[in-house]
């Protein structure tokens, strides 16, 4: 009999006196049982007939089976959106899902059992009598055709040998089958056989096999749908459903058959599970996302916090702040809007849409472009583009936070110039070089979008002061304190914009903006929690009296008169020079969304066109909708919060 220790693996031994003629007589055998390991019966048979003197085989470093008790197999992981529903699955080359022995169907464990290894719970690893019919089948055929693996034997080839056929691996894996059968119950070897074999179609696990094949889960299997799993093991492909259904009823009943001769089912049990109808399902391991531009940004993040290998086999379940019918709505919005702006002879080929609750700055819809088949780089997350005056609220902001001005302040809108390096910087309104105002208001300035009175209150306040404000509402993108940034001469993405902007709606209180609510692994252990932890960042008398300036955009004579609703609702309109980029950001309480219009060769979409004219209208079609059964809010009178103190301003 053989001995050995976990520590120990198979080598060549120095010939001693007599072994050589036992190696030979061991090698005889194995070649005529195909290379069949006979383990016990083998050796024993040895020394009936005389052939056998010594055994000089020493094992080393074969693996300890031990770590199995902590094996954590590559798995799937899911994305979910915030009701629970399947948004899509990520992996790599194993599609898996983990399921424990208790969440498999007794039918399908009879089934494997009986046409793998019926002497499973029987035997410790190996079985001397398969073992002999083997060897005894091989010899008299004279090559391979009959197998004597036990399901321990398979499992531990799976994990730890390789695939070839040679006396060596045959021994190491009858050794490691002996070894796993003392440390683990045939309840636990049997969880991580189900779990971890190939079932056809890249899926790998009977949890996956079972939602692939007919579309439930393991322990809903009945006989019928458990006798094809079962008959799936020995050549998944040939069998499968997908690809030949004739050949799956053959070894269907095949399966059947061996059931109802081990008397582990009736014959009446064999003939209603033949005649049950097979409701196949479809192959799920690389089936399209339902929502690619939310998944797509779902998994940058993902792999940004965990690393693309947890992502790809970590098995997470990840749960989404979207909703996939609002993120349907947010997708056809932006279709449609892009056809009848082309009708209107727009030229741009793209355009992008973010929108934040800023109760919470959960995501709620991000749509990366207006056809994701034709192009699938994902805009509203990945495309830094100018904003233009959409960034003026932040200059605003920081004006009214210095305690120095109100919204009732006088600002000269008149010409005005600055050295930069290499010469003199002019701003000029949108009106060119003759198109000055005077004094003014601020808020009227804001409201009309003015250039110059931005550039002047961004040089009073600190252009420092306007990125630290940036950074606090979220935004990341570079910037650089040059006297344009006023006028959004930097680049920026749309969720960036809905972001900040969010936190403007909620009155200076902010979160996160998230697009993931909720990471686990496969056993639920929680690994992120995205539960919103507001703080407020902004001064709210400041941000109140923003808020009122910015609904004034919305109204008669400010540029988005085209983006009113109805409704208590503030924004700002953007657009750069020679048209290239135009905005529309806005928000009521529940929801603040950005708008972006424009061509991925930063060409110019037209003379004439603005932010006010065309990403307006969008931003109301998409609000519309959105809000159509959400109450009417009012955001907080200033009236209610204390001015701020004034700051130094050179």
């Amino acid at each position: 009999l053989i001995t050995v220790s976990s520590e120990t693996i198979f080598q060549k031994p120095e010939p001693q006196p007599g072994q050589a003629i036992a190696k030979s007589f061991l090698l005889g055998v194995a070649k005529a049982a195909g290379g069949t390991v006979l383990g016990i019966s083998m050796v024993t048979s040895a020394v009936a007939a005389g052939g056998l003197v010594g055994l000089a085989f020493s094992f080393r470093n074969l693996p300890d089976v031990r770590v199995l008790r902590n094996y954590i197999p590559a798995e799937t992981s899911y994305v979910y959106d915030i009701k629970g529903r399947l948004m899509t699955s990520i992996h790599g080359e194993v599609n898996r899902e983990i399921a424990t022995i208790d969440q498999m169907s007794p039918e399908l464990k009879l089934a494997v059992v009986a046409i793998e290894d019926s002497n499973f719970y029987r035997h410790r690893g190996l079985n001397p009598y398969s073992i002999a019919r083997a060897a005894l089948a091989n010899f008299q055929r004279g090559g391979v055709s009959e197998g004597a693996s036990t399901l321990t034997m398979q499992l531990v080839k799976n994990l730890f040998l390789t695939q070839e056929r040679t006396f060596s691996r045959k021994l190491a894996e009858a050794v490691l089958a002996i070894r796993v059968e003392q440390v683990f119950s045939k309840e636990e070897i049997l969880e991580m056989y189900l779990n971890t074999i190939y079932w056809g179609h890249n899926n790998y696990g009977v949890q996956t096999a079972a939602k692939s094949y007919f579309n439930k889960d393991a322990d809903q299997l009945n006989l019928a749908e458990a006798a094809v799993l079962a008959g799936l093991i020995q050549a998944p492909e040939r069998y499968s459903p997908f690809l030949d259904y004739g050949n799956t009823k053959q070894r269907q009943a095949a399966v059947l058959n061996r059931l109802e001769r081990l008397k582990w089912i009736t014959p009446e049990e064999a003939t209603a599970a033949r005649t049950t109808p097979l409701l196949i399902g479809k192959p799920t391991a690389w089936r399209k996302s339902k929502s690619p531009f939310i998944t797509e940004a779902v998994t940058k993040e993902l792999e940004a916090r965990f690393g693309k290998d947890k992502v790809l086999l970590g098995g997470i379940r990840v749960q989404t702040t979207v909703d996939m019918d609002f993120q349907k709505m947010a997708e056809e919005s932006v279709r449609d809007s892009h056809k009848m702006l082309m009708s209107w002879g727009l030229r741009a080929d793209q355009m992008a849409l973010a929108a934040v609750d800023p109760r919470t700055h959960f995501v709620k819809a991000l749509v990366g472009g207006v056809d994701y088949e034709s192009s699938q780089f994902n805009r509203a997350v990945q495309a830094r583009r100018q904003p233009g005056s959409s960034f003026k609220p932040f200059v605003y902001y920081a004006a009214l936070a210095s305690g120095n001005f109100s919204p009732s302040t006088i600002i000269d809108d008149s010409p005005i110039s600055y050295p930069i390096p290499g010469g003199i910087y002019k701003p000029q309104n949108y009106g060119g070089s003759k198109d000055f105002a005077g004094n003014m208001s601020i808020a009227t300035a804001l409201r009309q979008s003015r250039n110059i009175p931005a550039v002047k209150l961004g040089k009073a306040v600190g252009l420092e002061k306007v990125i630290e404000i940036c950074r606090l509402l979220g935004i990341k993108s570079p910037m650089q304190p040059v006297i344009s940034l006023p006028l959004g001469s930097i680049g920026v993405t749309p969720l960036e914009m809905a972001g900040a902007f969010a936190t403007l709606a909620n009155n200076g209180w902010s979160s996160e903006t998230t697009v993931i609510l909720q990471v686990t692994d496969s056993k639920g252990n929680v690994l992120l929690d995205n539960t919103p932890k507001l703080k407020q960042v902004l001064d709210p008398w400041a941000t109140a009296n923003l808020n009122t300036m910015l609904k004034g955009v919305l109204e008669p004579g400010g540029t988005g008169v085209k983006a009113n609703i109805g409704r208590p609702a503030a924004g700002k309109t953007g657009t750069t020079s020679s048209e290239r980029d135009v905005w529309f950001v806005g928000y009521v309480p529940q929801l603040s969304t950005a708008v972006w219009i424009g061509n991925d060769d930063y060409g110019s979409m037209g003379k004439g066109i603005t932010g006010g004219d065309f990403a307006a209208p969008v931003w109301r079609s998409f609000m519309l909708k959105a809000l159509e059964n959400e109450p009417v809010k009012y955001f907080p009178a200033a009236s209610k919060f204390n001015r701020p103190e004034p700051a130094n301003v050179e």
